[in-house]
């Protein structure tokens, strides 16, 4: 099975149906319009071939030919620089810069928190809180430009729209203080490319 992986000819992702990651990678691919097969697995019942393919077992992980990758940041650039049209990193080594360390800051601070929302118990309306707090002290960095610290779309915009996405499903509500995220948000979640990066469960958080 491993051997008929490598041996597609198009990409080919193992992701979940709901995980901020997972969708982070498909919003990269839909951004970039590559056609890509989408593996759907379950975190808690891995198929062999994944595990063959990436030892750690961690999702997403991306198949293109020999080559497996199974960091989502670094998966993200490689697609970015295999598919350099349309860009989703800034030109200059600053702007980059500061993306980069925008969307470090995210993952070591926002997605912890929703993993501890998803688990329940008493530290979850904390999280809440914590994460209510991190999103609106963020608010510049919405007002700076367009999108996310930037003109253009970028990879940046690919891990923080995912995060939005399940504030209503995390119990998370920003109010009047947040309608600058918000409205960035709903714009981003109106373009074809946002609906194209949705998995089945992802699309009825909606409801």
């Amino acid at each position: 099975m491993v051997s008929s992986v490598r041996n597609r000819t198009v990409l080919t992702l193992f992701t979940t149906n709901d995980a901020v990651q997972c969708h982070r990678v498909r919003m990269v691919l839909a951004a970039k319009g590559v056609v890509y097969d989408r593996v759907e697995v379950s975190p808690d019942k891995l198929p062999e071939d994944l595990l063959d393919l990436n030892p750690y077992g961690t999702l997403p992980t991306l198949v293109d030919r020999d080559l497996v990758l199974h960091d989502t940041s670094v998966i993200c650039e490689y697609l970015d620089e295999r598919y350099p049209h349309p860009p989703l990193m800034p030109i200059d080594p600053l702007s980059r810069a500061r993306l980069r360390l925008a969307m470090v800051r995210i993952e070591q601070d926002w997605l912890p928190l929703i993993e501890t929302i998803g688990q329940g118990g008493r530290k979850a309306e904390t999280a809440r809180k914590h994460l209510r707090e991190q999103l609106l002290s963020a608010r510049p960095l919405f007002k700076a430009a367009k999108y996310f610290l930037n003109p253009e779309l970028s990879l940046a915009d690919c891990l923080v729209v995912p995060v939005l996405w399940r504030l209503k499903t995390l119990g998370v509500k920003l109010g009047r203080e947040g309608k600058v995220i918000t409205d960035y948000g709903d714009r981003i979640f109106h373009s074809p490319g946002f609906a194209r990066s949705l998995s089945d469960e992802e699309r009825a958080m909606a409801e």
